[in-house]
Formats: structure tokens, C-alpha cells, sequence
């Protein structure tokens, strides 16, 4: 990962400084390598019956499936992250996690944070749905003050529960489309494979069906709100009385479990969490 990279990421991730870890252009590759850490054998592939990844954890799940070699992968989530990191720099923008009682209306609450900040002399101000992640729960991402002015208003929107979250830009909004074309270059010249087992977009919710396709949707993917919880529908959808699968989460963080069981409760049942490193600590003790 260092060569791949052109710097020390196991020194960032253990001595920091925070600051320059928290930087988009360092995060995405080292929680791509916490998603990604190990070699997969083919019978865990074989016996696995989807993959789903994150926005960046995409690529890992990519990887899993054999449609990414794991340098390459690396080198491309590189190139998306300094990408979106000197898109973050210029504009003031960033991501609002919401929770919203059952009238919420999302979509209208941006639409009149758009309005307030023509108000303020912004042009085509950007506010939008950035990330679905369960039923009432949504991300919202784009200008600063458009997201200051729904924090000011949670009440009249119907939001219980407003959070800014620790990220430099509005990802996966238009506000992201200086990061479009260098990672678009990067994939045309990657071999990508056929997936050896289903992997989800986070575009459209629905399965990857071939190497054309994961090089449009990862492109997408950048400027399009992440589908998480249209994914877990189309995963976890089956007939009635059907057992539902054993549901690993790979990597530091339960987060995607909560989200699971939002979502779907039942198979949120069958659900565990991998994290590389309590292997690696209870391994050493």
C-alpha cells in the first residue's frame, strides 16, 4: 500500500497527526485498507452469496469479488480521494446526518435551503439527499449554509436529530464533479473482471452485471446519492419463509449492522461483526 500510495499510511493510521488522517485524501485509502485487509480463500467466496460496500468500501467489496486486484483498487481509490479532497477545497460544503419523524419531508427542506441561499447571493446552490441509510434517516450534503439553515429549522422540517458530520466536502453531490473525470481515467486503464459473486451498486441498489458497468456506476457513484437502504432491500429480498444468510461486516465499526437492523431486523439476526484488528490483537495476546 506505501509504494502504491507514496507515503507511510500505517504510520498516519497509528501516530497520526488526526488532522492529516481526517483529510479525505488519506481516509478513503486507510478505510480502504481496513475493508480490505487479507486474502480471501475461494471457498469463502464460493460459500458467499453477496457483497455490498459503502461509497469507498465499494471497492473493497469489489476486490472480495475478484472484479479488482487489490494495487489497483488501492491506486484508484487514491486518485478518487485527492480528487474529492481538492473538489472539497473549493467550495465551503459539507454532509448533514438527519433523523426525521414520520412527515419529514427531505426533499422539500432542501429544496427551500436551496432558496435561502440564493437569498445569500449563492448561485446554483447545492443541497441535496446524499446518502439513504434507513427508514427517517438520511444524509444530507451541499453548501454550508444551506445546511446551517435546516439545522436552524430541524423543527419545522420535522427532524428530531440533526448531525454534522466530520468530512471536508458534500460527497456524492454535483458538487463532486471536478472528481468525475480523474477517477473515470484511472478505471479505463484498470483491468476490471466479471465479479466471481453478486455485488451491489451503490448507484441503484442492484446487482453489478459486468466490467463496463462497475466502470460507469464507480464513476457515478461519486455524484449520486449512496442507495444503502434500496440496497439492503434488494440483498436481503426473498420469499417468504426463506432463512435469510449469516451477514458478515468487515472492518473497524458496527455502523453498517445498526443500519441493518433499521432496516431489516430479521436478518439483522443473523449478523456479525469482522474486525481485523481484535484478530490481529487477541492473535499477539
Amino acid at each position: 500500500a506505501e509504494k502504491v500510495l507514496g507515503y507511510d499510511l500505517l504510520s498516519l493510521c497509528l501516530e497520526g497527526p488526526q488532522d492529516e488522517l481526517d483529510r479525505t485524501r488519506h481516509c478513503q485509502p486507510a478505510v480502504r485498507l481496513m475493508f480490505g485487509l487479507g486474502s480471501v480463500s475461494m471457498q469463502v467466496v464460493e460459500s458467499c452469496v453477496a457483497a455490498a460496500g459503502y461509497s469507498v468500501g465499494e471497492f473493497a467489496a469489489l476486490v472480495f469479488a475478484g472484479a479488482l486486484g487489490f494495487a489497483e483498487a488501492l491506486y484508484a481509490v487514491k486518485v478518487r480521494a485527492e480528487a474529492m479532497q481538492k473538489a472539497s477545497e473549493a467550495v465551503p460544503s459539507g454532509m448533514l446526518s438527519v433523523i426525521g419523524r414520520r412527515e419529514a419531508n427531505y426533499k422539500f427542506a432542501c429544496l427551500e435551503a436551496r432558496k435561502h441561499c440564493e437569498s445569500l447571493g449563492i448561485e446554483n446552490p447545492v443541497c441535496e439527499i446524499s446518502n439513504y441509510l434507513f427508514p427517517d434517516s438520511r444524509v444530507i450534503a451541499g453548501h454550508l449554509q444551506a445546511l446551517e439553515f435546516l439545522q436552524e429549522n430541524a423543527r419545522k422540517y420535522y427532524f428530531t436529530r440533526t448531525k454534522m458530520l466530520p468530512v471536508s466536502g458534500a460527497f456524492h453531490t454535483r458538487l463532486m464533479e471536478p472528481a468525475v473525470e480523474p477517477l473515470a481515467e484511472v478505471l479505463k486503464s484498470i483491468e476490471i473482471q466479471k465479479p466471481l459473486l453478486c455485488v451491489y451498486s451503490n448507484v441503484d441498489g442492484k446487482k453489478y452485471m459486468h466490467s463496463k458497468h462497475i466502470q460507469k456506476l464507480l464513476v457515478k457513484q461519486v455524484v449520486s446519492p449512496v442507495m444503502w437502504e434500496q440496497t439492503m432491500h434488494s440483498v436481503y429480498e426473498r420469499k417468504q419463509g426463506t432463512e435469510f444468510p449469516y451477514t458478515y461486516e468487515v472492518g473497524p465499526g458496527k455502523q453498517l449492522g445498526a443500519v441493518l437492523k433499521k432496516c431489516n431486523l430479521k436478518a439483522w439476526k443473523q449478523y456479525n461483526h469482522v474486525d481485523a484488528l481484535e484478530d490481529e490483537e487477541a492473535a499477539e495476546t
